[in-house]
């Protein structure tokens, strides 16, 4: 609230309550949504660091988020259901097994509960019931939040007035146009996939209202950080803690910190603009595998600008941040199975203690990554010695150093002309050809090989490797 870096102290000794908002499940996420995830992680992996126990709730919403944040326009889930000609719950458990499957390639660490917006539907009914008395008014197409029912609404978003972001009417009869659905009413004649009775009538709640009411299910009225994307800071957010102040009938917010990542951009041109689901062929994590570039990698590239910058998505920066992992993996792989006794040197508990600093001041990710590559590579350092340290670092970095390697970064693009056994047939070919000194074959395959995307590595263990191109 204050825009200031302040000393993180939880409320209960040792003990971090986070909650985050999660995707709304009618498409695939697309990278910018799963920067969001990337961030919470290494939050949470970082206090876990700090020795903090961590109880996490992420929420799936599949109901009630329309495609405006105005109270206007389509329900994303009916939309998805209509345009794909399947019922709303199969496109929820699709889309949702989806998006877990991107946080696991992720190595993003599984919440403590993933809480599902239907499956509180009467907790919303009666948290909406005890709010409308004294800041709810009914218009014939819902329950509407009355903003100025509670004091400095929006000074999250410092957005008080009706200019702010997003803040249009949208619908008739609103008091103030910043005033908000909390139970949408289904139209006369219309029956929804997913509508239910409430004292309203019948329908779905408001998108704000679920993430008020999950998190103070799961977590209590007041709990320590509450994570989302920098677009929720303006309206989503604002709206939550408007219902929370409600309920409780304090001025508590709902978190005592509440942490915003910014967008992912891409570039066209001198323009740029955040990441959307319409981007194009390589907007999602699947499509990024498809090219053959590993998920570590998008995450990597992620920890290397701060949470609260921009990060701008390109061919470049992410073939970067392969490169810098291929090597990170190359040097850590012969420090494994080492079981010398770890005895830390002067040196390296200070390499430890600069590690510690950065991630302490407000995730200062760039700052560490540099630090897990030089405790890799510091030949003063004996091996075990760097493998510990490298370990102690990746627990916050989640790279998982521990146990990847080169091969597991190879990954075969979906247009490849030739499988990996045909590409090892032909190196096998080549090698034939240059034992017997037929460099005319032994040329000619080559050449074969790197029309066809692999690139020869004469001298390396790896052999090859995928010519990637992301342009």
């Amino acid at each position: 609230m204050t825009r200031s870096i302040e000393a993180f102290v939880p409320i209960e000794p040792d003990h971090a309550r986070i909650y985050s908002c999660g995707p709304t499940v009618y498409h695939y996420a697309h990278l910018g949504n799963l920067r969001a995830y990337v961030f919470t992680d290494t939050l949470r992996r970082t206090l876990e660091y700090k020795g903090l126990e961590t109880t996490h709730v992420i929420n799936i919403t599949d109901v009630g988020h329309l495609t405006s944040d105005a109270d206007v326009g389509d329900d994303k889930m009916e939309a998805a259901a209509a345009r794909e000609q399947k019922t709303i719950w199969d496109i929820a458990a699709h889309y949702t097994a989806a998006f877990k499957a991107d946080v696991a390639a992720l190595n993003i660490r599984q919440p403590t509960r993933w809480s599902i917006a239907t499956d509180h539907i009467e907790d919303m009914v009666n948290f909406a019931e005890k709010i409308a008395p004294e800041h709810c008014y009914e218009l014939p197409t819902g329950l509407y939040f009355d903003s100025s029912s509670v004091a400095n609404y929006g000074s999250l978003a410092r957005a008080l007035t009706d200019e702010g972001e997003g803040r249009i009417a949208g619908v008739s009869g609103k008091r103030h146009a910043s005033d908000f659905a909390i139970w949408r009413k289904s139209a006369v004649g219309e029956q929804r996939q997913m509508e239910w009775d409430s004292p309203w009538g019948k329908g779905a709640p408001g998108w704000h209202l679920e993430c008020s009411v999950m998190s103070i299910k799961y977590l209590g009225p007041q709990f320590d950080i509450h994570t989302g994307g920098i677009d929720h800071r303006e309206i989503h957010h604002p709206n939550e803690i408007a219902q929370n102040q409600a309920y409780t009938g304090t001025a508590a917010t709902g978190a005592n910190w509440w942490m915003h990542n910014n967008f992912l951009i891409t570039r066209t041109g001198q323009s740029a603009a955040k990441m959307s689901k319409s981007e194009g062929p390589i907007a999602t994590l699947q499509a990024l595998v498809d090219r053959g570039i590993h998920p570590l990698a998008y995450r990597l590239m992620c920890l290397s600008a701060h949470y609260r910058s921009e990060l701008e998505f390109s061919g470049e920066n992410l073939m970067a941040a392969l490169t810098r992992l291929k090597r990170l993996v190359m040097v850590v792989v012969p420090l494994r199975g080492n079981e010398d006794e770890v005895i830390l040197s002067p040196a390296a508990t200070l390499l430890l203690d600069r590690f510690d600093e950065a991630i302490s001041d407000d995730l200062a990710l760039p700052r560490a990554l540099p630090l897990i590559e030089e405790a890799a590579t510091t030949k003063a350092f004996r091996p075990a010695v760097r493998l510990h340290l490298v370990e102690r670092m990746d627990a916050v970095l989640g790279l998982r150093l521990d146990s990847i390697d080169r091969l597991d970064l190879r990954l075969r693009p979906v247009d490849a002309a030739l499988t990996d056994d045909q590409v090892e047939a032909l190196l096998a070919a080549r090698k034939e050809a240059r034992a017997a000194k037929d460099f005319v074959e032994s040329d000619r395959i080559r050449d074969a090989l790197v029309a066809a995307g692999i690139e020869v590595m004469d001298g390396d263990a790896l052999g090859w490797d995928w010519k990637l191109d992301l342009t």
